[in-house]
């Protein structure tokens, strides 16, 4: 009997082999994705603030990934705008140690 392999979460694609690293690594390298985390990594922002943070990204793209990831759980849309959840400001914490690196290796001649 053929062993059944799970299915990543439905609506995120980018892993038909249920490894949930691999679905959460392309829903963060879709284009705006990470920016959008970013920028609301100090509290809420409303649609237009948002867009104007994201250096006036299409409102269609911006709505498209903030649909998904209000979908995957880390943002939220709130009285005050868009917000990230707790498993989004858990996430954001996940990229301290690489936003420092990153800063380090610019000052180093990278990018």
């Amino acid at each position: 009997m053929a062993k059944q392999v799970p299915t990543a979460k439905p609506g995120v694609r980018g892993s038909r082999t249920g490894r949930p690293i691999m679905a959460l690594l392309d829903l963060l390298g879709r284009r705006w994705t990470l920016r959008i985390v970013w920028e609301l990594r100090e509290g809420a922002l409303t649609s237009r603030a948002l867009r104007s943070a994201c250096d006036e990204a299409s409102p269609t793209i911006l709505q498209t990934r903030l649909t998904e990831l209000r979908k995957a759980g880390f943002v939220e849309l709130t009285d005050d705008g868009y917000s990230l959840t707790a498993l989004g400001r858990e996430l954001f914490q996940t990229f301290t140690p690489l936003n420092r690196f990153a800063e380090r290796w610019s000052k180093q001649g990278g990018s």
